[in-house]
């Protein structure tokens, strides 16, 4: 069983945690990735920067950029993760965008993400019946979930074909915005989580985008499985390194 169906199971609220790799410093993302679980983490985003990142705010695409500017490529990042499954047993993600899947070849790309033991894929510009047409019979054939972006601007009809084509979870984006761009959710947002854990979707939803705290972690998770934290934890990284994982990640739990 993939590792992410596995963690949903789990009778507890999902933190989820996105960095960029490569930031801070090109060589850090084992050790993030072993800290975090270390601190109890769930689940791990692992971002593979990009020139051009449509969904990302000004704090995740700066990391972004300090990133590819460190050196990270699509390909060192596969050789910085070659073994990971030796010190870490939490589910992790690869967040990017398709451009760089694209070049790298989508079945080299999946079969690779395989051998080294990623379990699931986020690509926030790979639409999702161009997915189901072309692209989920190879993410299948490599044990990989793909997961999916909605809004509160989604249709109830797109919903139900993303829960259709989907096996793990939907990132339940909580406002129609960047990352990083908002603070704590008002009533707009929580109706929208309502009306989305109303439809009683076969797949959980882990929300993202304007959680940053125990708050916030608590509010969001109220009405879905998980929250993740993105730009939050970033902005801690470039305030303070990556020596104080627990400190950030014990303010939250």
């Amino acid at each position: 069983m993939n590792r992410i169906t596995q963690k949903l199971q789990e009778d507890k609220k999902i933190l989820s945690i996105y960095f960029s790799a490569g930031y801070p410093n090109l060589n850090d993302t084992v050790q993030m990735i072993q800290d975090l679980e270390k601190n109890g983490v769930d689940l791990i985003e692992i971002g593979l920067p990009f020139s051009d990142p449509l969904a990302d705010g000004p704090t995740i695409q700066a990391s972004s950029t300090t990133a590819l500017h460190n050196g990270m490529t699509t390909q060192i990042l596969f050789d910085q993760l070659k073994n990971i499954r030796e010190s870490v047993k939490i589910p992790l993600i690869i967040m990017g965008y398709f451009n760089p899947m694209l070049q790298y070849g989508v079945e080299a790309f999946c079969q690779k993400c395989a051998e080294i033991g990623i379990d699931g894929l986020i690509i926030p510009d790979l639409p999702v019946d161009v997915y189901a047409e072309e692209y989920k019979a190879i993410f299948e054939k490599y044990g990989l979930i793909n997961v999916f972006l909605i809004t509160p601007q989604t249709s109830d009809e797109r919903i139900r074909f993303i829960d259709s084509v989907s096996n793990g979870f939907i990132y339940m984006v909580s406002s129609a915005s960047v990352t990083g761009s908002q603070a704590g959710f008002g009533n707009t947002q929580e109706t929208y989580f309502e009306r989305i854990a109303d439809m009683n979707l076969k797949n959980p939803q882990i929300i993202g985008f304007g959680i940053s705290n125990k708050e916030t972690f608590n509010q969001a998770t109220k009405y879905a499985k998980g929250a993740i934290i993105g730009s939050a934890f970033i902005k801690h990284l470039s305030e303070n390194g990556s020596g104080k994982i627990a400190e950030f990640v014990g303010e939250i739990r």
